[in-house]
């Protein structure tokens, strides 16, 4: 007898069925009303599947899906979100005998990053916030290099005491503006050292704003923060609201204040909203994120929002969760749940002690190799460490045996000096008053150096900004030429009347001689431009181009690249912040002990302790089949004095209580390198003791 096949939402488990499907039919006849709800979702539990169900469900009962916000925290969640649900939609249809409606793709208009929505939102609505819509977004390195400008010319730049650089400067603006706390409350929290400066930390921040509204430019926080500025207008916010029937929202455990009272002011009754997340997977407080969004959802309506949980996992096995389970169910406050596998294994997790960090890095190494000659594929490994520095150790040991390895992070794409060039080009085309874009962009030209930059700068100011001005520049004499052929491009990409496809080619041909003047490796350099070309014909406008870059770039370049590998197969080394949303077969953690885990950092506030433990508990989910927790019992410690300390001794993590470990495997690995030992000659004994003795 053959088995019927499922349909695609009954392949979904009871829970996942019970949240994709939530809502009457509105009263009207078409479309669905819903409360608000929030998706617990566990790690492993289908969360990307049942929000993708949750939306096709919607589109299914007549919701137009331009009328669907649908809010992510990646470019690419949003696409792949899309995308299953335009699949599920298209077989629901299928079975039954409909065509499936392909044109839902290009109607779920309103889906992508809270930075990349509220972009949109913000140009269309630009004249109720005093905004001229051709602004300029700037990346986080362009916003510093502005907040370095402001900083130097306030004279902080010359202070007799140690004041934060343009990096940090940011840093706190960016935290106090997110967590909606008073800079005093944000110094004396994050940015202690620093309490010393808040008067002029003030007024660098006030003169920053105010530098950002001359040059027509917004940064990142700005994208929210005029969002949020619009919703707490009640005109606008209802206007705004009228848009959308339902509100979608991912990974809600990552929002920040700001953007959770962005949800809250656009749906205050939460009709339509729908957020999932897990809050035991909240590990960004660093960037903002308040894991207190999603600990109080529920209550934050009357009656309260209904609540799913998502328990259910498919990736690890029981064994694996068991240990994450214990783990969780120490800390003091939490979305209650519990992790059920349908997969069990033969042995429990393991927890290694080891000698030191070259004892760590022998055990995984042995491993791996002997899980590669029984046929498994080295990229089933990954290593895992809560600081990037962690793994200097083991790359050496990887590197010794041969064995090659990817690790996780590193400079992004946009953050390559030849492609921010270019994209400086673009930007200061597309808004002349971008004098950040600016001023790097005439650098580029031989024989301008900052003196001349300003003096064009000032020029095109004093004309209205009109990019023809630039023109009647007295450039220096040997690059008259050049400065000639730089005005005719400038004036070209400006031009309204200029086709945007092509303009990046245009670019990168006069930018070719410069290229190869000012940097080694032109050659793998120019291949950069050549993908930032290809990726340009994606967007349909320079503005679209340029913002969605912004707002989230691509993650190669060629600026780091090493030699060419002619191995396919390699290990994957990664954070763990890099490694959420993954996962392998077989991960190792490493230096499980206090001070790591949790972070030295941390231990000051009990909030930061269950941070960590959340960090841990991440890591150990990523796991599929084996867990390995690794704890070193020595650490080196390095720029000491020269009879100082060459080590100190680890201890035991204070997450590794009695409950975990007994979901654990105990092992000790001891290295056989190096084991003392001496050649033993003809055979002889000595009574010391009755020497010793003797002696008194």
């Amino acid at each position: 007898m053959i088995k019927a096949k499922q349909t695609s939402f009954e392949s979904l488990n009871s829970a996942q069925r019970r949240a994709a499907t939530f809502g009457t039919p509105a009263a009207e006849g078409k479309g669905l009303s819903a409360g608000p709800m929030l998706i617990l979702a566990g790690a492993g539990t289908g969360k990307t599947n049942t929000l993708a169900h949750r939306a096709a469900h919607l589109v299914l009962n007549g919701v137009d899906p331009a009328r669907i916000l649908m809010l992510t925290f990646t470019r690419r969640a949003a696409q792949e979100m899309i995308r299953r649900t335009q699949a599920i939609v298209g077989e629901v249809l299928s079975e039954r005998g409909k065509m499936g409606d392909r044109s839902v793709v290009t109607r779920l208009l309103w889906s992508g990053t809270f930075h990349s929505v509220g972009n949109r939102i913000l140009r269309l609505s630009a004249k109720h916030l005093g905004l001229d819509p051709t602004y300029t977004v700037l990346d986080r390195a362009d916003a510093a290099d502005l907040m370095d400008v402001v900083r130097h010319e306030l004279g902080f730049s010359n202070k007799d005491k140690r004041f934060p650089r343009k990096d940090g400067c940011l840093a706190i603006y960016t935290y106090r503006v997110n967590t909606r706390l008073s800079l005093k409350q944000t110094l004396e929290e994050q940015y202690p050292w620093c309490r010393e400066w808040e008067a002029d930390l003030t007024r660098l921040y006030r003169e920053y704003v105010g530098r950002k509204q001359k040059n027509n430019v917004l940064d990142f926080d700005d994208l929210l923060l005029y969002w949020h500025a619009m919703m707490q207008n009640p005109v606008l916010a209802q206007n705004l609201a009228k848009n959308f029937d339902h509100v979608l929202v991912d990974e809600y455990q990552d929002t920040s204040a700001l953007q959770g009272e962005i949800i809250q002011a656009l749906k205050p009754d939460g009709k339509g909203v729908t957020v999932v997340g897990d809050d035991a997977q909240a590990i960004y407080s660093f960037r903002a994120a308040a894991v207190e969004n999603i600990l109080g959802f529920a209550e934050r309506y009357k009656p309260k929002a209904e609540t799913v949980v998502l328990a259910q996992n498919y990736r690890s096995t029981q064994q694996i969760l068991d240990v994450a389970n214990a783990l969780m169910s120490e800390a003091p406050r939490q979305q209650r749940k519990t992790l059920m596998g349908t997969r069990q294994s033969a042995h429990k997790p393991f927890y290694i002690t080891t000698d030191d960090a070259a004892s760590q890095a022998e055990y995984i190494v042995n491993k791996i190799l002997v899980t590669r000659e029984v046929g498994g594929s080295l990229k089933r490994h990954a290593i895992l460490f809560r600081s990037s520095h962690h793994s200097d150790v083991l790359e050496v040991e990887l590197t010794k045996r041969n064995i090659p390895f990817v690790k996780y992070g590193g400079l992004k794409f946009l953050e390559a000096a030849h492609v921010k060039d270019v994209m400086s080009v673009l930007r200061w085309a597309d808004n002349p008053r971008n004098a950040v874009a600016g001023f790097r962009t005439l650098k580029l030209l031989p024989g301008i150096g900052p003196g001349h930059a300003k003096q064009a700068l000032d020029l095109l100011e004093a004309q209205g900004f009109a990019i023809k001005s630039l023109a009647s520049f007295d450039a220096p004499q040997p690059v008259k030429m050049d400065w000639k052929r730089f005005c005719v491009l400038l004036e070209k990409l400006a031009d309204p009347a200029t086709p945007w496809p092509g303009q990046v080619g245009m670019v990168r041909e006069w930018y070719k001689p410069q290229l190869e003047r000012i940097y080694d490796a032109a050659f793998s350099r120019m291949g950069d431009l050549e993908q930032l070309e290809h990726l340009s014909v994606q967007h349909p406008t320079r503005e679209r181009f340029l913002t969605e870059l912004t707002l989230d770039p691509p993650v190669l370049t060629s600026d780091k690249s090493g030699a060419a590998s002619k191995d396919e197969d390699y290990v994957i080394l990664s954070t763990i912040h890099s490694a959420k949303g993954q996962e392998w077969d077989i991960v190792y953690v490493l230096n499980v002990a206090d001070g790591n885990f949790p972070s030295e950092f941390s231990t000051g506030k009990p909030e930061m302790i269950e941070e960590e433990r959340r960090l841990l508990y991440v890591a150990m989910t990523r796991a599929r089949t084996e867990l390995h927790l690794c704890a070193p019992l020595k650490y080196a410690v390095t720029q000491q004095a020269k009879n100082g300390d060459a080590h100190v001794y680890g201890a035991k993590s204070r997450f590794m209580t009695d409950k975990v470990l007994a979901c654990l495997e105990q092992t000790t690995f001891r290295s056989l390198r190096g084991v003392e030992s001496l050649r033993e000659g003809e055979a002889a004994t000595v009574d010391v003791v009755a020497q010793l003795k003797e002696m008194w």
